[in-house]
């Protein structure tokens, strides 16, 4: 009678978890500051189109 084949079991390192948590992380971090950026442009685009409302006021005259 032979015994049953052995088969290993990968046992997860505290590195592996390490590792697995740091890429959520960044991630996250990834995705806020590509949100940051279009909000930036979003800011930028609002400051420029007021800016050009403000200059056609100005520029009338009563």
């Amino acid at each position: 009678m032979q015994a049953a084949p052995v088969h290993a079991i990968a046992v997860p390192r505290v590195s592996d978890a390490f590792r697995a948590v740091e890429s959520l992380l960044m991630r996250t971090a990834r995705r806020n500051a590509w949100t940051a950026v279009l909000e930036d442009r979003r800011r930028a685009h609002d400051r420029v189109e007021t800016e050009h409302v403000l200059e056609a006021a100005a520029s009338r005259t009563p």
